[in-house]
């Protein structure tokens, strides 16, 4: 049996503050469509130049401490030479490069293979777009 190719695009609402969005949910019930029990891989992408994705656990203060680490390392000042966009939008074109705008994941028996408490999160710090797209492809 040939493997398949499934893919879809979800889009998720910003707003105009740095924020984090869980998809771990959307995730597991893209593979429940799309992998039927099988092996292989989830890949997720999201083609924004001021997003990223992290494999981090949320709910316990990680995910505000990954956002405070940011804003540590990536302050929204003047500093940045991209001045296109909102005071300080060039620290967002850095983020990718820390917090890289895909994860490729293990899919094992139609079930995302994740750690205790590790979740998928979509890492955005662009106050100036409202909206943010985000492809979950499956391979397997």
């Amino acid at each position: 049996m040939a493997g398949t190719f499934t893919t879809r695009t979800l889009t998720m609402t910003t707003g105009a503050t740095e924020t984090m969005h869980d998809l771990t949910h959307a995730c597991s019930a893209f593979l429940r469509e799309a992998a039927h029990g099988r092996n292989g891989l989830l890949n997720v992408f999201t083609p924004h130049a001021t997003s990223g994705l992290a494999v981090i656990e949320t709910g316990a203060g990680s995910d505000d401490d990954l956002l405070a680490a940011l804003r540590g390392i990536l302050p929204a000042d003047g500093r940045w030479q991209d001045r296109h966009g909102s005071p300080g939008h060039g620290s967002g074109h850095v983020l990718p490069a820390l917090v890289p705008p895909h994860a490729t994941l293990p899919v094992i028996e139609g079930e995302l293979e994740l750690g205790t408490s590790q979740s998928v999160v979509l890492v955005n710090t662009d106050r100036d777009g409202p909206e943010c797209q985000v492809r979950l492809s499956f391979l397997g």
